[in-house]
Formats: C-alpha cells, sequence, structure tokens
C-alpha cells in the first residue's frame, strides 16, 4: 500500500516537493492527509494520481535510509521517520473513513449489458438511463467519440429528480474527476472536450485535465445579464466553458461554420470590411459569449422545457457542435438533461449519445430530440444575403 505526504506539522516526514498539500490544505478535513485510499491504492484528491511517485510526492521506498539526503526536493528524512510512517499509517487509515466517508470509496461500476433507452437513426441517436461513470465504462465507441458536450450538476443543492445535489466537497470533487476520466477514455485521439462549469470547480477541471495530459484551447465565458439577486457578493452572471483537446493539433475545427460579423461590420457599417477579399466582416466570435439568444432559458422562452433546471440555449450549443465536429461525426452528453446536445447534433446530421440519471428526464429529453431544434442556424455563419441584411439594420 501506498501512502501520501503528512502534513509538515508533524514534523516527522518531508513535505511534498511543491508544498502544494501542505502548504494550502483544499479540503476542510483534519491536516493529517491529502490522500484517500481507493482501489487498494492511495489516491491523491489533489490531482487523482495514484503513484506518488509520479508527481513527486512522498515515496515510501525512499524511506528506506533515514539519512539519505538525495530525495525529491532535497530533503533528508530527521531520525524516527520510520516510526513516525508506521505512526502516521494507522492515523491515515482511520482519517480515510471517519472524515471522508463515501467519498473515500471507489465508485462501484454497475454489472449487465449495456441497452439504450430510446433510440432512432438517420442520424443514429441513443439515450442511456443510467450513472454516466457506469455508462462511459461500457460503451461501445471508447476511444471514437469526436466530440463530448458536459454541463454537470453544479452541487448546488438542485431538487433534481433522481440525482442528490449535495453532496460534501470532497465526495463532489471525486464524482467529477471519476466522469472526467471517463470522457477522456470516450474520447478519439481528435477529439474535444466542453465543460459547463460556474467558479466553484472550474480551477480544479482545469487542472485534472492538464494533469491528464490534455491541452486547454479556450477558456470561454458564457454571459448572461438574468442572474439572481444577492447582497452578499457581486451577482453571478457567468458560466466557464472549458474547451480542451486530445491533440491540438490534430483536432476537428471549423471556424469557417460559426463566423459572426464584426463589430466594424454590424455596428458601424464600415465599408472596408467588404471590400476584403476574405471574410467580407465576419470573424471568429471572441471568448466571452452574450447576445441574442444567450441569456438564460427562463419564463415563457421556446426552448424552455418546464420540468428540466438550468438549460443550454441551443445557440451555445449549436457553436459548440458546428466548431468542434463534422457531419456524421460521434457526440456525446454525459449529463443529457433537457435533451439539447443530442437535439442539435441531430439538427446538423450529427450521431450523438446521451446519458441521463432520470427516467423521467430521459423521456422528456427523447420527445424534445424527436421535435428538433427551435433556432437552427443561429450560431452559425451568416450567408453573404444574411450579411447584408444585418448591415441595413443598423444603417
Amino acid at each position: 500500500m501506498q501512502y501520501g505526504c503528512v502534513n509538515s506539522e508533524t514534523k516527522n516526514l518531508p513535505p511534498c516537493t511543491d508544498g502544494s498539500c501542505w502548504a494550502r490544505p483544499r479540503w476542510k478535513i483534519v491536516w493529517k492527509t491529502h490522500w484517500v485510499r481507493s482501489a487498494g491504492a492511495m489516491v491523491c484528491l489533489a490531482c487523482s494520481s495514484s503513484s506518488p511517485e509520479a508527481h513527486t510526492r512522498y515515496n515510501p521506498q525512499l524511506m528506506s535510509s533515514p539519512t539519505e539526503p538525495n530525495r525529491p526536493g532535497g530533503y533528508a528524512l530527521p531520525t524516527g521517520a520510520l516510526q513516525a510512517q508506521r505512526r502516521a499509517k494507522h492515523e491515515l487509515e482511520q482519517a480515510d473513513i471517519h472524515l471522508l466517508g463515501d467519498a473515500a470509496k471507489p465508485h462501484e461500476p454497475t454489472k449487465g449489458r449495456l441497452k439504450a433507452t430510446h433510440s432512432a437513426r438517420n442520424p443514429n441517436t441513443r439515450v442511456y438511463v443510467g450513472d454516466c461513470r457506469d455508462v462511459l465504462a461500457k460503451l461501445p465507441e471508447r476511444g471514437e467519440v469526436d466530440l463530448i458536450f458536459a454541463d454537470p450538476p453544479f452541487n448546488w443543492d438542485v431538487p433534481y429528480e433522481s440525482w442528490r445535489d449535495g453532496m460534501s466537497r470532497a465526495e463532489y470533487e471525486r464524482f467529477t474527476f471519476d466522469w472526467l476520466d471517463g470522457c477522456i477514455e470516450a474520447l478519439s485521439p481528435t477529439g474535444s472536450l466542453w465543460v459547463n462549469i460556474p467558479d466553484d470547480t472550474a480551477a480544479e477541471i482545469v487542472l485534472h485535465l492538464k494533469r491528464r495530459g490534455l491541452t486547454m484551447i479556450n477558456w470561454c465565458v458564457w454571459h448572461f445579464r438574468f442572474g439572481q439577486n444577492r447582497d452578499s457578493s457581486f451577482i453571478m452572471s457567468k458560466v466557464h466553458a472549458l474547451y480542451f483537446a486530445k491533440d491540438p493539433d490534430q483536432r476537428i475545427w471549423n471556424p469557417e461554420h460559426i463566423m459572426e460579423l464584426s463589430d466594424r461590420a454590424s455596428v458601424y457599417a464600415d465599408p472596408r470590411t467588404m471590400a476584403k477579399d476574405q471574410n467580407k466582416g465576419l470573424r471568429l466570435p471572441m471568448d466571452v459569449w452574450y447576445g441574442k439568444y444567450w441569456g438564460r432559458i427562463q419564463g415563457n422562452n421556446k426552448e424552455r422545457r418546464h420540468q428540466h433546471h438550468n438549460q443550454i440555449p441551443e445557440v451555445y450549443l449549436e457553436r459548440v457542435i458546428l466548431a468542434c465536429s463534422n457531419e456524421g461525426d460521434l457526440v456525446l452528453d454525459p449529463f443529457l438533461g433537457s435533451g439539447g446536445t443530442c437535439t442539435v447534433a441531430k439538427a446538423w446530421g450529427r450521431r450523438s449519445i446521451g446519458i441521463e440519471h432520470s427516467a423521467v428526464n430521459a423521456k422528456s429529453a427523447w420527445e424534445r430530440i424527436q421535435g428538433g431544434m427551435v433556432r437552427q442556424g443561429a450560431a452559425a455563419t451568416p450567408t453573404e444575403e444574411a450579411s447584408l441584411n444585418r448591415r441595413r439594420r443598423s444603417d
């Protein structure tokens, strides 16, 4: 069994070489450790690694010579370190179970064959009901998915139909890292992963994906004006759209499909924009997304599905799907919700897979998928005629 570093306050074991474990604990648990037992090994909650050697944290093999000075970070173990290791072993085991509870236990995958609850052809569309961690592990197309869009539960105590949205912080991060790892395994070598997430967990997700070898392409922001009023802090008016790829050079990328009129063309009607040989006043969107149809789905919005929480606008999903997949490609959403991702994918000729924890929500999502998009083309590159009409309206 492997053990992670013990907080330097014990004064018996060396701290991590980068100081991240003891200098600023990230979870509200006792200072003893940031490691929990998972599947017979010790897994670091800071980076989910089961190998301390991989990220230069404390290696038990280096304990064999208490006087050896040449170990990671240059720390020499003091006399009695081996005895301290044995004492720490018992404390770690007790802290794992007592303080973290279910978070210290690995997710147990369900048994049995994977069978779609809803399916259709032309293009192939499937919806599975269950825990996305289980479905991702059994997916026949593992390693073949071209695009994944994930909008997970935010752990804000939302009363979902069948999901417990009030985990402890440690448990939620363990859950997050588990489904992220499942998505990474499902992605093709040229695939992309988008994650829609608020401030609470964005940084942790970025670090985890980078440690898993993915490359960040963009850290975009979805901005909306309909934020919930509060007086304790500034009103939240954004969610992060994190864009990662397995191979930044070989990823699927179609900028020509998502161009929009620049301000110079649409607002100021500058004739020089139309005189250029390329683009004709069009440019790629910036990394803060807002505007018509980009607000939160509320009230009598045509896209709204009344029994679903926190819907993503179709224009958002359309931009991602057009930019990062081709016709016939496979798109996956591990948290299908109201069915928006599969609805947009189907409208644009993509195959798609949706995973939803609630059978009730999955049925509603399937009805939406069959009904089709409400605002198809809102995020697509405008035609030359449409561009001229927009310019005339601004005159």
